[in-house]
């Protein structure tokens, strides 16, 4: 018998066996559930078609984060439902416009991502709490309403595709450089079902913060998870908050049945996406100096405090180009708080960008940087298809916080190695 994958680990717990086999159907508890203003109305409305009682209130997250504060009457009437909604549950883990910020982000900073804990969220980017090991899982707002009420997910055990990561990046080049050019490698629909596992040199190396962007694109790839290796920082993740005990290593055995592929990391180059898919990857060099209207800097990709401070060193003493607007969305209202102490956001300010609140806004074209008919952006965010920031005659580049910057004091799209110092 081979051993275990990652993924096999984390659902054999759950499901309360000892071993589950890849392909097998089963019904696994779920840690938490996490619920947003887009999606969670409509969990909540069949939820309430099958039970009046949440298997346990404690374990509920809700977070108000797409566009926040809203920006539509839709928007703020779907916010009053959920607030009525956490009010009758006594839903406790209530983050409100002003004391959380982007979802997977909040539940980073929450302590939620707990090693082999399995996370499941009414929407896709939920893979980010594989970041620190746990399993985040992303699903629809119906399935989200059986899991409110009943605690448990069926779910097929996924393959294991394992992303072996070596060699130290080079300068200029970052985690969001990686996981691009991983989604380049693989494609958009190269992974479909399947858990990503990153393992290697680079990962190892990499921050908790860095790991969020790498997991974040992971369902990119069509995968339903990506978990990176647990390791001393995961663990002392979950120490921090309390919770560092009956920790399960997340980590495939060396005789598990999986795919590997590796990445040469030493060799990457800054790269962007191109219009319209996410794994239509390019080194900066083949578009560099075509013009921008919009520098997107946020998302649950790239809008944390190390991404802000890149930026930082980019745009001190600069100035953001004529005709260029730079949007800044920093991904929590504790994100916001340290950029404000270390002096992050002046700065930004005092280039010519714009800082909005902790909201996912500008990513999927909801406000904050809603792209006009023709209009070219570059962004850190997730996706670039037709129509993700606005009009659907718009453009949009993905690529890193410092490649985002960068162009946006150029006023095209620039490589960052030559503005960092």
């Amino acid at each position: 018998m081979t051993g275990l994958t990652a993924i096999q680990k984390v659902v054999s717990r759950k499901t309360g066996r000892p071993r589950v086999e890849t392909g097998e159907i089963v019904e696994a508890k779920v840690d938490f559930l996490m619920l947003h203003e887009v999606t969670g109305p409509l969990a909540v409305e069949e939820f309430e078609k099958i039970s009046g009682r949440i298997w346990d209130p404690g374990r509920v997250i809700v977070v108000f984060d797409h566009d926040a504060p809203p920006s539509t009457i839709d928007l703020a009437s779907q916010m009053k439902r959920m607030r009525s909604f956490v009010k009758k549950h006594g839903v406790s883990n209530f983050f409100e416009i002003g004391r959380g910020g982007i979802a997977h982000q909040v539940l980073f900073e929450e302590g939620f991502d707990t090693p082999g804990s399995l996370i499941v969220g009414a929407d896709s980017h939920t893979c980010t709490a594989g970041a620190t090991g746990a399993v985040g899982i992303g699903v629809g707002s119906t399935d989200a309403a059986v899991v409110l009420a009943t605690g448990e997910i069926w779910l097929r055990v996924p393959e294991t595709l394992l992303v072996e990561v070596k060699g130290r990046l080079g300068k200029g080049v970052f985690a969001k450089d990686v996981a691009l050019s991983i989604v380049g490698t693989i494609g958009s629909s190269g992974a479909t079902y399947k858990a990503l596992e990153y393992s290697g040199e680079t990962v190892s190396l990499m921050t908790l913060s860095e790991r969020l962007t790498l997991a974040n694109l992971s369902v990119e790839t069509g995968a339903k998870t990506g978990i990176v290796q647990t390791d001393s920082k995961s663990i002392e993740y979950a120490e921090r908050y309390g919770r560092g005990s009956g920790l399960l290593e997340v980590k495939s055995d060396a005789d598990a049945d999986l795919e590997k592929i590796e990445v040469d990391a030493s060799r990457l180059e800054p790269v962007v996406s191109v219009p319209h898919s996410v794994d239509n990857v390019k080194p900066v060099a083949e578009v560099e100096g075509l013009e921008i209207d919009q520098a997107f800097l946020g998302s649950c990709t790239n809008g944390r405090v190390d991404d802000l401070l890149v930026a930082f060193r980019i745009l001190r003493n600069r100035r953001v180009a004529p005709g260029v607007r730079l949007v800044v969305s920093p991904a929590s209202v504790k994100v916001y708080e340290e950029a404000l102490r270390k002096g992050i956001i002046q700065e930004i300010v005092k280039a010519g960008g714009v800082v909005t609140s902790p909201t996912c806004g500008a990513c999927l074209g909801m406000s904050r940087g809603v792209l006009a008919e023709g209009e070219v952006a570059i962004s850190s965010s997730n996706r670039n298809f037709i129509g993700r920031m606005g009009d659907k005659k718009s453009r949009v580049f993905l690529a890193s916080p410092a490649t985002v910057a960068a162009s946006a004091v150029e006023g095209k799209i620039a490589d960052p190695r030559r503005l960092l110092a």
